[in-house]
């Protein structure tokens, strides 16, 4: 072999054998439990919160699905495991008050339930009633969206998934809930539901096969959004859905579908008032990937994070490639959760990556959270 190639190939190598970030927790591919949902929180004191699920053939995500969360006091340099809860899945951290939540389905398309920790996720709440923590009963879908204070009011959005086709996408109902900032957040009595809009095959002039994963975001004009990861079949070309919500919360209207790279796989957006602009990181498709896997849908490619920004919501501009990997079907960045923090952005990943050893199951099926800081991001 040409000394030169197996230079270059070594040094893959060991490239490939060390995930990007700082490694919060690792499960290998062979324990066909897979890492999912990474939600993130900062304390009052600065310390972070960070938290992931299993999925996969040997979870317990169809049953009563296990979420575990883990802290750093020293910026994200170091984390320690606090505890593991049974019946969380897909659940979003978050701080109200000086105090901390967790608010997801207890499994796969379950029901809905929030939890408190006043010792920072060590010991949790133990949701049993409609007063103490239950929800939503029922079938719903999310992942771990932010949960965003707005006109005196906590929003989430979320899916319902009763149909009416029970099929992965077809059967999600955009729906938005919210409650008071005061209000006893345990109580199901403080929260109001929205209406749901169900699937509909012509939306997306026919290219659709269901919306998920929303976000709540509050246009320039003070107008309220849920702004949804789009599924279609037919085109590369990625959308996002803008979904407007009514000022009391309860109503949705279809605004319509905006080219969105990456809105084919979950994102996040935040609005910073330092820049005047909304920001999200995004699974965007380069076009040398593209060219790679020609017939392959842009919702499976996942090796590529890009930091974009927007000062409308609907035009959209690369500012930088922040992680990327030459490998499209082992290797991903996903699902990713962040924050502003200062003159950085914080993010946690659902990272597939080679472990030195084996790859991950797919490039779907993440192996590693890991944790990450975007320096000076404006």
């Amino acid at each position: 072999m040409n000394k030169l190639v197996l230079l270059i190939l070594l040094s893959y190598c060991a490239f490939a054998q060390t995930p990007p970030g700082t490694i919060v927790a690792y499960e290998p591919a062979s324990a066909e439990r897979y890492i999912g949902s990474p939600s993130l929180a900062t304390l009052p004191n600065g310390d972070y919160v960070a938290s992931h699920d299993f999925f996969g053939p040997k979870s317990s995500e169809w049953q009563q699905a296990t979420t575990r969360i883990y802290s750093s006091n020293d910026k994200g340099r170091t984390w320690r495991f606090l505890s593991e809860i049974q019946g969380a899945f897909w659940s979003s951290l978050f701080v109200q008050r000086g105090e901390l939540y967790l608010l997801g389905p207890d499994r796969h398309h379950g029901t809905v339930l929030i939890r408190k920790s006043i010792d920072g996720g060590r010991t949790w709440t133990s949701p049993t009633r409609k007063d103490n923590g239950v929800l939503l009963t029922g079938e719903f879908h999310c992942a771990p969206m932010p949960v965003v204070e707005h006109n005196g009011r906590l929003w989430r959005p979320m899916e319902t998934a009763h149909g009416p086709i029970l099929q992965w996408g077809k059967r999600y109902g955009a729906m938005v809930m919210s409650a008071p900032v005061d209000a006893d957040l345990l109580d199901s009595k403080s929260w109001t539901t929205s209406t749901s809009l169900l699937y509909d095959s012509t939306y997306n002039n026919g290219d659709f096969n269901g919306w998920l994963e929303g976000n709540f975001v509050v246009g320039k004009g003070g107008e309220m959004w849920n702004i949804l990861r789009v599924a279609n079949q037919k085109s590369i070309d990625e959308r996002a859905a803008f979904v407007r919500i009514s000022e009391d919360g309860k109503r949705l209207s279809l605004d319509g579908f905006y080219p969105f790279e990456g809105g084919s796989k979950k994102f996040v957006i935040r609005y910073d008032s330092v820049s005047g602009k909304y920001w999200t990181l995004v699974n965007a498709v380069p076009e040398k990937y593209r060219k790679q896997f020609p017939q392959r849908n842009p919702s499976s490619m996942r090796n590529v994070l890009v930091l974009r920004s927007s000062s409308d919501l609907k035009t959209w501009q690369d500012e930088k490639v922040v992680l990327e990997h030459p490998d499209v079907l082992f290797h991903g960045f996903q699902y990713v959760d962040w924050h502003f923090e200062g003159e950085d952005i914080v993010f946690l990943s659902r990272t597939a990556h080679f472990d030195g050893k084996e790859n991950a199951h797919n490039n779907h099926d993440a192996n590693y959270l890991t944790f990450h800081r975007i320096p000076h991001f404006r």
